[in-house]
Formats: C-alpha cells, sequence, structure tokens
C-alpha cells in the first residue's frame, strides 16, 4: 500500500509543476517587455520597441485572446495593414512582437513552441517598383551631378 501511495504523490507533484503558458496576462507581457528593453543599447531602438510593445500589448489585452500565437500576431499583422500602415512600420511593430515573444519564452512564461510559431507569422508584403539594371546605371550619374552643384 505504501508504494502507490508514493506513485500517487509523485504523479500529483508532476501534475502541478509549473509549465510555460500560452496566454499571457500583463505583468508577463511586461515583464518580457522589460527584458526586451534591456537588451537595446541605443535609445532610439529602446523608443521604437518600447512604442511598438506598447501598442501590441494595448491591442492584445483590448478583448480576450485564447493564446498568444502564430495567429495572434498574424491578425495583429491585418489590424495594422487595416488602419493604412506602411510595411516597413508593420513590419518593424511585428519585430518587437517576435522579440517580447522570445523573452517571454526564455524566462519561461511561454512555451518555446508558441515562441517559434510566432517567429513564422509572415510580415506585410512591400509593394513597389524595382529599379532594374539600366536604372541602377543612370542613378549614380544622377547623384555625380547634385554633388557637383553643391561643391
Amino acid at each position: 500500500m505504501g508504494g502507490g501511495w508514493m506513485s500517487k504523490r509523485v504523479k500529483r507533484k508532476s501534475a502541478t509543476s509549473k509549465r510555460p503558458k500560452s496566454k499571457l496576462g500583463l505583468p508577463d507581457l511586461d515583464h518580457s517587455k522589460a527584458a526586451v528593453l534591456d537588451s537595446l543599447r541605443s535609445p532610439e531602438s529602446k523608443r521604437g520597441y518600447r512604442h511598438a510593445m506598447d501598442k501590441f500589448i494595448q491591442w492584445h489585452c483590448s478583448e480576450p485572446r485564447l493564446s498568444f500565437n502564430k495567429v495572434v500576431a498574424t491578425r495583429y499583422r491585418i489590424f495594422l495593414e487595416n488602419r493604412g500602415l506602411t510595411a516597413g512600420t508593420i513590419n518593424g511593430r511585428l519585430v518587437a512582437v517576435r522579440r517580447l515573444a522570445y523573452e517571454a519564452a526564455d524566462a519561461g512564461v511561454l512555451s518555446p513552441e508558441f515562441a517559434a510559431s510566432i517567429r513564422r507569422a509572415k510580415g506585410a508584403k512591400k509593394l513597389g517598383v524595382r529599379l532594374g539594371i539600366g536604372s541602377q546605371r543612370r542613378k549614380p550619374a544622377a547623384s555625380g551631378r547634385r554633388l557637383s552643384r553643391i561643391r
């Protein structure tokens, strides 16, 4: 009988062990945000990341979410696209969200699988005209003329 009691106790202990979450609350996100900001050196980078993470946290906490994963990152991208932001702005904000997810995973509050799925979320497509070979040849000549006028 004593052996059966020990096995139940071991099972109970493993069931209550701390596992990474899929749904993060505001304290978890704030802790991860602080870790991201501490890892940056440039004040401009800190300002940009702080703004991007604050906007994401505000959006994420505005209504209940099931979990912090690729679907949430994709929905956030769609939300940003619907606001009319440029692809560069959207992709910059998604980079901050990815860093937030990795810091949460490193701290043990988010599953590494969820952090990896957030990394795979697609960014915004950059639309525009690519310069061909002929345009690249003309570009230095035009800038050379401009420099000669300045001198």
